[in-house]
């Protein structure tokens, strides 16, 4: 298998010729196992004839509930061994948001050591969303700004011709995004960031921080299921039936086909007749599933592909100069 799962106390044989990439994912506990798939299912796309081997990584500043570090144990390592013997590569995940300013939230210390950490010992490190937020503001002082609506659908952006990470990506590059916070083009552009992808609805999409170690950020989401998007608006519409959010929340753009406006519409006529969190036994799913089709999927696995072979490419001269251990703060 050109992807496989690395188990603790497993140790990495120093002729390993495979690619070891360190999945960070801070997800709550709801989206934890989803996101795992959405990146193994996608790395495994991408990995072609390469051997990536992945290891799951959690922080212990990110709460979680006790059934879901039962189904943790044995399979992902704390931050401190994950990185004792170094990957070539990390991806870290966003996670939902507990304070106005991210500075003030309970991880922003260890995200911010990891950060140093991916820059200095990594051939690259990919931000999703909330973290690449955090990244922006860590390293450079970019700070991301709240929208006045959820950004949230499929989105057509141009692209940079000829970079590394684009090649065989066709025009436009489609990205499913899914956030309330943005980080503007033009500061990212002043505090040095590559943009590499790009539109005037969803504002900058990918963008890149040459270094020591590239730095890869997404304020989308192009490791997205087919259905992601979809539960997503479920559990969006949930939270109005149970009166936790004011307003109906609105469709994911250019997302659903044509003939998913029936049974949209009409759930939407009775649940605003009778608010009832009852009523999502009632919810269209099945008929929604059929009219959603994951246009991105070819982009995303370019995207991936390339990046791994940036990986290939830098890992030897990378690994040379890695020096361990490291001591973390608060360890």
């Amino acid at each position: 298998m050109p992807l496989t799962i690395e188990h603790r106390g497993t140790p990495r044989r120093a002729t390993d010729s495979a690619i070891v990439v360190a999945l960070v994912n801070n997800m709550p506990d709801p989206a934890l196992e989803a996101t795992e798939s959405q990146f193994c299912g996608l790395l495994a796309a991408a990995a072609g004839a390469r051997e990536v081997r992945l290891r799951l990584v959690c922080l212990t500043e990110v709460l979680r509930e006790p059934e879901t570090r039962a189904r943790m144990a044995g399979r992902y390592f704390t931050l401190e061994r994950a990185l004792a013997d170094p990957p070539d590569a990390l991806i870290v995940t966003g996670l939902e948001p507990r304070a106005p300013a991210l500075e003030d939230e309970p991880y922003w210390s260890r995200m911010c050591q990891l950060l140093e950490w991916a820059q200095r010992h990594t051939a690259s490190s990919i931000w999703s969303c909330l973290a690449a937020h955090l990244a922006a503001q860590a390293l450079h002082g970019v700070r991301r700004h709240r929208l006045p609506e959820k950004r949230f659908g499929v989105f057509a952006h141009a692209h940079l011709a000829g970079h590394r990470l684009l090649q065989d990506v066709g025009h436009p590059l489609l990205t499913p995004h899914s956030r309330w916070n943005d980080l503007p083009i033009e500061p990212l552009r002043a505090a040095g960031f590559e943009i590499l992808s790009a539109s005037p609805e969803s504002g900058a999409d990918l963008f890149v921080h040459a270094g020591r170690s590239l730095l890869v950020g997404f304020q989308g989401h192009p490791e997205y299921e087919e259905t992601t998007l979809l539960k997503e608006y479920r559990r969006d519409v949930g939270r109005f039936l149970r009166g936790e959010q004011t307003v109906w929340p609105g469709l994911p753009q250019a997302y659903f086909a044509q003939d998913a406006w029936v049974p949209l519409t009409a759930f939407r006529e009775r649940a605003e007749r009778r608010r009832d969190p009852a009523l999502m036994a009632e919810f269209p799913t099945e008929a929604l599933v059929k009219a959603v089709h994951a246009r991105w999927r070819p982009a995303a696995i370019a995207i991936y592909r390339n990046w791994l072979g940036v990986l290939a490419e830098m890992r030897g001269r990378r690994r040379a100069s890695i020096s361990v251990p490291v001591r973390w703060c608060g360890a």
